[in-house]
């Protein structure tokens, strides 16, 4: 079983993550990791903190001599902030707590939370509640990515939309969607939206107002079969839907044509099937299910996307009413971004790594990578068979 845990605070000494499953004998570097942190940290609209904060992983357990050895693996994410909050932060009774906040932010976790956990000092939501959560997750990705390509599996990511401005969609390959949109500030692969997308957020930024959008994510060259039609929460497209709703700011999810099936005819919607005797394969020459049909993967490329809110910290604060006095306040302001979409589509990659990860361990599991990639041939030695 693949699972994985994150701790920390937004301004505390750092992040960690846990993860337990990974099978002995995966190369697994620093590098590995710090690539997908510093793809997190860039996009058009990032706000200060990124300017602060260049993410290195720190590996502190289950990797030795550069491999995995089956044992739960530890990522250690330092906060370069941590400095300028080490007063206010400090864990120590007493120390720390000079001013509080009482002021929720509209559309953040800080008036709920607060209630739930009975606390008056919303810095103490707040900072859990943070996306810079995230780069712990991220990290996790990064892991499973690795994993996922022994298996010739990759997981990319770009941008449709950002405040109302909308991609075309031209025929490209997955590996054409990778390089156009890794070359993009906002990792959109068309060049024309892309730079309407900047001006509306600059547009917002002078407003002190922020913008949210909708990014693809792509799963290609999985195996026929992950996932489960035998039981509801063994379903693959519930488990993908489920992790990228938990990305902080996520509001809907889509896979495959998603809600624009609802207004077709079932003639228009669904895939029809085709054999190649000389590939010894079925396929579909159209992927409007997204690569999952009856909760398990088809062996088309996986299509899922996710809408983003618009950040809901301000520079022109919404009205809001202090949880003390009751009376009313424009919200807290916190140091924020005014788009981070090209940046949660690398998150999105890396929840969804996890998730397939974890149907790739369930069906072809084992304790260490010789031992999976066996049961994975034998596999697909049935599937060329059928």
């Amino acid at each position: 079983m693949l699972r994985y845990l994150t701790a920390g605070e937004s301004h505390g000494p750092g992040l960690t993550a846990i993860l337990e499953g990974i099978p002995a004998g995966l190369e697994l570097t620093q590098d590995h990791i710090d690539l997908e942190l510093a793809r997190r940290q860039l996009g058009y609209g990032r706000g200060g903190r990124m300017k602060i904060e260049q993410d290195r992983v720190k590996i502190t357990s289950g990797v030795r001599s550069g491999y995995t050895i089956g044992s739960p693996i530890t990522l250690n994410i330092a906060n370069k902030d941590w400095k300028n909050w080490q007063h206010v932060m400090a864990i120590e009774a007493g120390a720390g707590i000079t001013e509080t906040i009482t002021q929720p932010r509209p559309g953040h976790a800080d008036l709920a939370g607060g209630i739930k956990y009975a606390q008056r000092d919303l810095r103490n939501i707040l900072e859990r509640s943070s996306a810079r959560e995230t780069a712990a997750r991220v990290a996790v990705g990064a892991v499973c990515k690795q994993l996922l390509h022994r298996f010739f599996v990759n997981v990319i990511s770009h941008v449709l939309e950002i405040g109302g401005v909308c991609a075309k969609h031209p025929e490209l390959t997955p590996q054409e969607i990778m390089e156009a949109a890794e070359a993009s500030p906002v990792r959109c692969t068309d060049k024309a939206a892309a730079a309407r997308m900047m001006e509306t957020i600059d547009q917002a930024k002078a407003e002190g107002d922020s913008v949210g959008g909708v990014f693809e994510v792509i799963a290609t060259n999985l195996p026929v079969g992950l996932g489960s039609h035998v039981h509801w929460e063994r379903k693959l497209d519930a488990q993908l839907a489920k992790a990228l709703m938990s990305i902080q700011a996520i509001k809907g999810v889509e896979v495959g044509l998603g809600f624009e099936t609802s207004r077709r005819f079932g003639s228009q919607v669904h895939d029809e099937l085709f054999y190649n005797a000389e590939q010894h394969r079925f396929y579909r020459k159209t992927n409007n299910a997204g690569g999952i049909e009856g909760g398990m993967s088809s062996g088309e490329n996986i299509v899922m996307r996710a809408a983003m809110k618009p950040i809901p910290t301000l520079k022109k604060p919404l009205s809001s009413v202090d949880i003390i006095s009751k009376k009313p306040f424009p919200a807290a302001k916190e140091r924020a971004d005014v788009c981070a979409v090209p940046a949660a589509g690398v998150i999105g990659e890396a929840v969804v790594a996890f998730e397939l990860a974890q149907s790739m361990l369930e069906k072809f599991g084992g304790d260490s990578l010789e031992e999976i990639e066996r049961n994975y041939a034998g596999y697909m030695e049935q599937v060329e068979k059928f």
